[in-house]
């Protein structure tokens, strides 16, 4: 559900976001432009991490969106995952896999690693990350956006080819790799209805576009880079360059009205 923590400058949660006018989004806009292809804000919560997003859909992405991404945003470019694709494939959870106690026996660093203290959520949405096999060192705009690319059509094919989660998996090994330069999270089950992360609102914008459940984005964050990017900023620069913004109340308002 939302996050309710809030935070001082001292106590490390986050703080009330003040009240920033006309911060409504436009759902419709956002649908519209990411079934064009192109670029979308989502802003979470001002009770969660504050944070918005650039999103693009991956099946499409290019160079030059990684590009955009990279100077524009300055957070974590990341992966969104449906659920069904993180099965599909046989993607681990990995704060499940690095609490299973064979792993933990084996490494005994992980018990003292343990994620128990996360401050705007109960689960790390994070699995693999990945690198595309025809990629250099998979860092570089180019190399990104291949390995973003091909995973979303890779998708694509196999489910209209009908595959199963075994051919699915030997499909992803035959072209990728991990670990890589793609952090890949996937969506809690339930979705949006029961997690409002980033990942969730991520893949929901894409399926109210009719697009594969799989998004490549990064979170804005200020120039010195301490802080989230204020929401008004981001919405300012959204208008700037002509990108559509929704909350995440928003679209989980749509979703509700049967959007």
């Amino acid at each position: 559900m939302w996050g309710t923590h809030l935070q001082t400058e001292n106590d490390g949660y986050l703080k009330p976001l003040r009240r920033v006018k006309n911060m409504r989004g436009d759902v419709e806009a956002v649908i519209s432009a990411f079934q064009r292809s192109k670029p979308v804000l989502v802003f979470d919560s001002a009770f969660r991490e504050q944070e918005t997003d650039l999103l693009f859909p991956a099946v499409t992405v290019k160079p030059e969106n990684m590009r955009q991404l990279r100077r524009d945003c300055g957070g974590l470019l990341f992966l969104a995952i449906g659920n069904e694709v993180g099965d599909g494939f046989g993607l681990p959870w990995l704060q499940d896999l690095h609490s299973y106690e064979p792993l933990v026996q084996e490494h005994p660093i992980l018990k003292y690693l343990i994620t128990n203290d996360l401050q705007y959520d109960s689960k790390s949405a994070f699995t693999l990350s990945i690198n595309h096999r025809e990629t250099f060192t998979g860092i570089t705009d180019r190399d990104r956006a291949l390995t973003t690319r091909r995973f979303a059509q890779l998708w694509v094919e196999l489910q209209t080819a009908g595959a199963d989660s075994e051919a699915c998996m030997k499909a992803l090994g035959k072209e990728f790799r991990t670990p890589g330069h793609i952090p890949v999270c996937r969506e809690s089950p339930g979705g949006i209805t029961n997690r409002q992360g980033h990942t969730e609102l991520a893949v929901a914008v894409a399926r109210m576009a009719g697009m594969p459940p799989i998004v490549i984005g990064a979170e804005m964050l200020q120039p010195c880079g301490d802080a989230a990017l204020p929401v008004e900023e981001a919405i300012a620069y959204g208008e700037k360059h002509g990108i559509p913004f929704a909350s995440g109340q928003d679209i989980l308002e749509a979703i509700e009205s049967g959007r």
